[in-house]
């Protein structure tokens, strides 16, 4: 390894520490009732039994809400990685797949029917989830022929049947009456109903993303050459396609539906880790998931601050941080 890599990893070894607690701190202190660093310190210490106020918004708000905001960073940017190294495209990302407008139908129409207190409060992420899949299970019928999957297609077929169900999402909007700011606000992105028992059913997507990224890190690597050369080196190139999009679906499923349509973190923050740390998906696996997960609890901290004690959806936010950014990414690349 260059010189130059080993030094720029010792001051990343340094770096990232320190921003992983000052996020953790930004995200317990800052909010609707900003609370000193001291007495979160104390919170912590004393533990959840407390009924105290400040302990109620430390342990049964804030810490879930950073902990679920962490989560979806992480799938989000997984699967943003996964997508730009198999279509070989920079510009791919969770969403051009159509698995979000799945999520946002199936979602749509769970609020529209009343579905929200169903199986315990999890009727609206269930049916985001199931939607989500099958828009997945689409897309690849309709990219795959004779047993081969077309990766060029499947990106094509990905925003042509995410049109289509963003089109239904539209008419069910049109219909949905009072209802419609229940829907917008959920399509925007938010974290408001991060609780423990959502947490726990979100984190085997986390360690089936991370670990499914880790063991395909060669074949990706290979794939970077091109489906022949990957196939030359040995490696089952259909057997490799299906395995990614299917984790990425599945990632990008788990994280829209506890979360909503929270845009550019799977498209940029595999950026940010490939300028970081190159880009060996050897490196990308854990790189992109710790970037993901700091930048989404930014994201939500200054959702929660900005305008309190009001709340900005969190899709807004990474808007506006991810679209500026992206453009000077472009531009700096000569790609615009």
């Amino acid at each position: 390894m260059p010189m130059v890599w080993l030094r720029r990893y010792r001051v990343l070894g340094m770096v990232l520490p320190v921003l992983v607690a000052a996020t953790v701190a930004a995200a317990l202190c800052l909010g609707s009732e900003p609370i000193a660093p001291q007495q979160v310190w104390r919170i912590l210490r004393e533990g959840s039994s407390s009924s105290d106020s400040l302990s109620v918004i430390v342990w049964q708000l804030r810490l879930p809400r950073m902990t679920m905001a962490a989560m979806v960073g992480v799938l989000l940017s997984v699967a943003g990685v996964i997508l730009q190294g198999l279509l070989r495209n920079d510009l791919a990302d969770p969403y051009t797949i159509g698995v979000s407008s799945g999520a946002a139908m199936g979602a749509s129409a769970a609020v529209l029917a009343g579905w929200e207190a169903r199986w315990h409060g999890f009727g609206v992420p269930v049916a985001a989830f199931v939607c989500a899949i099958i828009a997945s299970v689409l897309v690849l019928m309709v990219a795959r022929r004779e047993g081969v999957l077309r990766v060029s297609v499947f990106l094509l077929a990905g925003i042509v049947v995410g049109s289509f169900m963003w089109s239904a999402v539209t008419l069910m909007l049109t219909l949905a009456g009072a209802d419609v700011g229940r829907v917008l606000f959920w399509l925007m992105g938010s974290f408001a109903d991060a609780e423990w028992v959502r947490i726990r059913l979100l984190l085997p997507f986390v360690v089936l993303g991370i670990l499914g990224l880790r063991a395909m890190a060669y074949g990706l690597n290979a794939f970077a050459l091109g489906e022949e050369s990957a196939a030359h080196l040995g490696f089952e190139v259909e057997r490799l396609k299906r395995g990614a999009i299917v984790l990425a679906a599945l990632c990008t499923a788990a994280a829209v539906s506890v979360s909503g349509i929270i845009g550019f973190v799977g498209l940029v923050v595999p950026h940010i880790a490939r300028r970081l740390f190159g880009s060996d998906h050897r490196q990308l696996f854990w790189s992109a998931a710790l970037l993901g997960a700091v930048l989404m609890v930014w994201a939500d901290t200054l959702a929660r601050s900005i305008a309190r004690p009001a709340e900005i959806p969190v899709g807004v936010i990474t808007a506006l941080m991810g679209a500026p950014f992206f453009i000077t990414l472009l531009r700096r690349e000569r790609l615009v």
